[in-house]
């Protein structure tokens, strides 16, 4: 039997971008949700991940954590498990057009300096298939970004310095410095960004609002950790290289 093993990661991500996760879709499997927020107590400690079997066929699945370590420019998972996070039941067999709930649950530090994160990754496990036989399995791999924040905190995002940069394209974009004084991890999808660009005269040129939906569906969620200062390109083209921009941001209410 000739067998490839192929894994596939949408994440998403995270944001950074925490981007939306998608297979096939005649042949896939869903996994809801993508992001997580938890607390360290009370009821608020656990959420559930749903996993739905659209195959026409068992699916194998298993559930691992890892932490992440959020950077300047990046979310770039650690390959560690610190224990801090619980997932019940680790594996499961799940039936074709059946759905399994697996549990989350934050057995950490309560009293957290600053907000926590996690990729939970359900990943598609081989199955044997019948002898003799030469196919090819694409075995899926769905990342979930959790965070848990401190005790009664609240996210505090503003912008603290946009410049005009360049994209891969080489067209002419803003890049901003997102600053988040709260212990609290916040993301940009969920406020608005107000982008304005003014030429060597002073003169506006360019202006455009860009809603939360907007931003998650160009950026992702646009993950601003407890304390953290995030460099972030924003996907806008601006008409020219020449002159500043400013960004502002505002939170939902």
């Amino acid at each position: 039997m000739n067998l490839v093993r192929r894994r596939l990661k949408p994440f998403a991500s995270a944001i950074a971008a925490l981007s939306l996760l998608a297979g096939p879709a005649a042949e896939a499997m869903t996994v809801q949700p993508v992001v997580i927020d938890l607390a360290t107590a009370g009821r608020a400690m656990g959420d559930v991940i749903i996993v739905e079997n659209t195959f026409d066929r068992p699916l194998a699945v298993e559930l691992s954590v890892q932490t992440l370590e959020l950077t300047e420019n990046a979310v770039r998972p650690t390959g560690e498990d610190t224990g801090e996070l619980a997932v019940f039941p680790p594996q499961a067999s799940i039936q074709p057009g059946e759905r399994q709930n697996f549990r989350v649950q934050y057995v950490g530090d309560p009293e957290l300096a600053a907000s926590r994160h996690f990729f939970v990754t359900v990943a598609q496990l081989p199955v044997q298939e019948v002898s003799g036989q030469s196919n090819i399995q694409l075995l899926y791999n769905f990342q979930v970004l959790v965070s848990v924040a401190p005790a009664g905190g609240r996210p505090s995002i503003a912008i603290a310095a946009a410049e005009i940069g360049r994209n891969e394209e080489g067209q002419p974009v803003p890049v901003i410095s997102a600053r988040n004084t709260s212990a609290s991890h916040g993301y940009l999808s969920r406020g608005r960004l107000q982008i304005v660009q003014q030429d060597a005269n002073g003169q506006e040129v360019f202006r455009r609002d860009l809603s939360g939906p907007e931003i998650q569906q160009s950026l992702g969620y646009g993950l601003i950790g407890g304390g953290q200062t995030r460099r972030v390109e924003l996907p806008v083209p601006l008409p020219s290289a020449d002159g500043t921009v400013t960004v502002r941001y505002s939170a939902d209410s």
